[in-house]
């Protein structure tokens, strides 16, 4: 389970780094992930035996319905291979980055089953924007109790 807010810059070759925290959450499942487009302009990171199972229950989708087909060919035409280097980078594509309107500044989110890749001012922005409404949004899906 990925958690924790990080802060960092992108370098000259796009590449970021993952923070070491993250890196531990993961380290049974290694060094190679899947990145692609996310939601609110944001990038998901897999780790890859976690991309495989989520391909496995998209299979399930059917591909006779339009916006089924819409979201996987978006979804994995975005979707590019990465795997950190040794001191713990990745490469951002640059169509991703652009996507994600990511400039010099990223937010690294760590995000339950992923690790959300996000350009600082959008993050900042799309947080301030939520944490207004998190204890009306906990009450709406919050069964489980916290």
């Amino acid at each position: 389970m990925f958690m924790g807010e990080y802060h960092h810059s992108i370098d000259e070759k796009n590449r970021v780094i993952i923070p070491s925290p993250l890196r531990q959450q993961n380290r049974e499942k290694g060094n190679e992930f899947v990145i692609t487009r996310g939601l609110e302009q944001s990038l998901f990171l897999y780790p890859l035996s976690e991309w495989q199972s989520l391909g496995e229950r998209l299979r399930n989708l059917s591909t006779t319905k339009s916006n089924s087909r819409a979201f996987l060919r978006l979804l994995f035409s975005g979707a590019h291979f990465v795997e950190l280097d040794t001191q713990g980078r990745i490469t951002l594509p640059q169509g991703l980055k652009d996507f994600a309107q990511i400039k010099e500044k990223v937010a690294i989110i760590g995000a339950f089953n992923k690790i959300e890749v996000w350009g600082e001012e959008r993050w900042d922005k799309y947080y301030k924007e939520q944490r207004s409404i998190f204890e009306e949004l906990s009450e709406k899906i919050m069964d489980v109790g916290i």
